[in-house]
C-alpha cells in the first residue's frame, strides 16, 4: 500500500491538493478552483489520493467534502526512519542508552540532559516506549525490560496564530 502512497505523492498537483487539505476541508470543485484546474481533472487526482488512503471524504447528502488523512501521511514518512538494536543494563535510563547510538546529540542544561539533535538535525524531540508516551523525562525513565523506543522530532507546523493585545497597554511593543 505504501507504493500507492508514493505514487500519489509523485504528482505536484496532488501534493498541492494535500497542502490545501492540511489547512481545511474542500469539495472537489473548491480544490479545482484553488488550483486553477478543471473539476474532472481534480476528481481524477482525488481518486488517486483516495485509493492511497491519503484523503477521505465525508458525505453530506450528495455533497462530498474532502479531508486529509494525516495518520496515513505520517505513516508513509516512517519508511525513512532508521532502526538500531542496543543492549543496556537493567535500570539504565533511556537517555543513557541513547548516548551509545551514533548521531544522537545530547545537551546538558542545568542539571537536566536533553536530546537536541539526531543526525545533526536540531530540534525538539519526544520519545515513546512501546508505542506509549511516558509521563516522565527521558533521563528518568528506567528500562526494566526490553522494548522499543521511538524518537520523534517535533516539526513546527503552524496550527494557530494568536495576536495578543493587552488592555490599557496601547499598541507599543515591549522588549
Amino acid at each position: 500500500m505504501k507504493g500507492d502512497i508514493f505514487k500519489a505523492l509523485g504528482s505536484k498537483t496532488r501534493v498541492e491538493m494535500l497542502k490545501l487539505l492540511m489547512q481545511c476541508e474542500y469539495h472537489v470543485s473548491g480544490l479545482a478552483k484553488a488550483l486553477d484546474i478543471s473539476v474532472p481533472v481534480a476528481a481524477k487526482h482525488v481518486r488517486i489520493l483516495e485509493n492511497a488512503e491519503l484523503v477521505a471524504s465525508k458525505n453530506f447528502g450528495r455533497t462530498h467534502v474532502l479531508k486529509v488523512n494525516r495518520e496515513k501521511l505520517y505513516e508513509a514518512m516512517e519508511t525513512f526512519s532508521e532502526e538500531y538494536e542496543i543492549e543496556i543494563e537493567r535500570g539504565a535510563s533511556i537517555l543513557d542508552a541513547l548516548k551509545g547510538v551514533a548521531g544522537v546529540g545530547i545537551k546538558k542544561i542545568g542539571d537536566k540532559e536533553f536530546i537536541v539533535s539526531i543526525d545533526n538535525e536540531e530540534g525538539f524531540y519526544v520519545y515513546e516506549v512501546n508505542g506509549k508516551s511516558p509521563n516522565v523525562p527521558i533521563s528518568e525513565y528506567k528500562m526494566e525490560k526490553g522494548g522499543e523506543i521511538e524518537l520523534k522530532r517535533l516539526v513546527p507546523v503552524l496550527k494557530k496564530r494568536v495576536k495578543v493585545n493587552v488592555k490599557g497597554g496601547g499598541n507599543s511593543k515591549s522588549k
